[in-house]
Order: C-alpha cells, then structure tokens, then sequence
C-alpha cells in the first residue's frame, strides 16, 4: 500500500504539471475573434453602464443629473452620450433640447438598431435605447413624466407593443458629427 501511494504521489508531481502546460497550450491556439476597437464602437460599448446609473432618478423639467440629482429626457440622453463619448476619447457637441438632438439623427431600420439609438414616437417622445442582447431584445431607458422617475422597458415588454409601437415614428442614430476626437489635454 505504502509503495502505491508513493507511485501515486510520483505520478501527480509529474501530471499535473504536464496537464497544465498542454491546457495553456490548448487555451493559446483558440482562434481570437478580432476586437473592434473604433472610438464610435468603444462609445457605443459604454452605453450600458452609463445609462444604468441612472434609473430611478427623479424626472424634473431642466434637471441636471450633475447639478441637481435629477433629469429630463434631454439632459439623460446629453448625460449618457457625454459620459460615454469621454470614455471613448470623444467629446459629444453640446446638449440640445429634445427636437433639436432629433434634428441631428438619421433614421435607421430596426435590423441595424444598436446601443444609444433612438427610438422616436409621433409626438417626438424619444427613449434611448441602451443595450440590444445578442438575440435581438432591446432595452430602453427614459425620463417618464407619468411616473416622475428614469425608467426602462425592453422590446418583449406589453408598454413596447401596446403604446411605442402604436405611436412608432422610427429608430434614429445621432449624426456621426456630434462625435468628435477628444483634444489632448
């Protein structure tokens, strides 16, 4: 028994070691799928995030989530779009009161929606839409008067069918000139 011990003992100093290193070598030669690093995609990759400090913060017509805790629909979008456009090494042009931030945005076709697109109603009501899972689903995020706070709702949510889509104007994305290089400091 003694002597199958030790051969045991012998076998897994000289195993282990040797599996690890085959795993490693495993691991290595993976195909690395390549990572686009753009500014706009690294932008679009904030977005998430960003956005979701925000809910549940209360709506106030002209509030400054930097200055006053709380938004409206104008401010939140400025504010995700400024903060994320930082962190890509960007600067977003300016706030803009919301028909004019829709004034700068073209429509895209909801197969092409992505994160920080706009989804615009006939009354130019506009919710951002800050993450899409890879199956398609849609979150979106918003300053609703109705229930005085940011909110969110995805596209399998009754709100989505029942009211965004009745009153559907179209998917928009902000013009590529409100992105601009960051100056070096």
């Amino acid at each position: 028994m003694k002597r199958l011990t030790t051969h045991l003992i012998l076998l897994l100093i000289w195993a282990v070691p040797t599996l690890a290193s085959h795993s490693h070598v495993i691991e290595t030669q993976a195909p690395q799928k390549p990572v686009e690093s753009s500014p706009t995609v690294i932008f679009r990759q904030f977005i998430p995030s960003i956005a979701e400090q925000f809910i549940g913060m209360p709506v106030v017509l002209g509030g400054r989530p930097e200055k006053t805790g709380s938004t409206d629909n104008s401010w939140l979008f400025y504010s995700i779009y400024a903060s994320a456009a930082a962190k890509a090494g960007l600067t977003y042009k300016t706030y803009m009161p919301m028909a004019l931030l829709l004034g700068n945005t073209h429509s895209i076709k909801a197969d092409d929606v992505n994160n920080g697109d706009l989804i615009a109603l006939d009354n130019n009501l506009a919710a951002m839409v800050y993450q899409v899972d890879p199956s398609g689903r849609m979150h979106f995020i918003y300053a609703s008067k109705k229930r005085g706070k940011v909110t969110t709702f995805n596209s399998e949510n009754i709100v989505y069918h029942a009211y965004w889509m009745e009153h559907f104007k179209g998917f928009f994305r902000i013009n590529e000139d409100l992105l601009m290089p960051a100056r070096p400091k």
